[in-house]
């Protein structure tokens, strides 16, 4: 009986400080600590990333044009993304590598579902031409490249 006792103890001394040690790792996590740090984050619509400014030349300059005319109103200026509205394009989660360039080519033809980030779905993107689309990712590149993302 005391050795049924010892080990009924000893489990709920595990179970007690594994729940511990779970409450205490989601303390770190973004959903439990939005309260906590709503000062340090962005406003809404702010800019999610810092860039660097990229050196542009001939279909980057064109891709410039088109993403502000047809991009930036959601993934904000140089691709910098807006809190709450649309990602960065600036991010690593972009680099060729991972989201090729028809990865964008898709997202602008056909939308694309949320899958990185909390913002919804991205609806397809009209009035944009292929030869449009190559711009706009020959500037995105570029500025990634400008701000070590490659």
């Amino acid at each position: 009986m005391n050795r049924q006792l010892v080990s009924l103890a000893a489990l709920a001394i595990i179970v007690i400080g594994g729940g511990l040690t779970v409450y205490a790792l989601r303390q770190d996590t973004p959903a439990a600590s939005d309260a906590a740090n709503a000062t340090d984050r962005p406003a809404a619509g702010a800019a999610m990333a810092e860039v660097r400014q990229a050196k542009l030349a001939g279909a980057d300059i064109l891709g410039e044009t088109a993403f502000n005319a047809k991009c930036a109103a959601c993934h904000g200026a140089n691709a910098a993304g807006q809190n709450g509205v649309a990602p960065p394009l600036v991010h690593k989660i972009y680099e060729p590598g991972h989201h090729g360039d028809q990865a964008f080519f898709l997202a602008v033809e056909n939308g694309a579902r949320a899958h990185h980030w909390p913002f919804g779905n991205m609806p397809p993107v009209e009035g944009l031409t292929r030869s449009d689309v190559g711009n706009i990712i020959a500037y995105v590149r570029a500025i990634q490249r400008a701000n070590g993302i490659e």
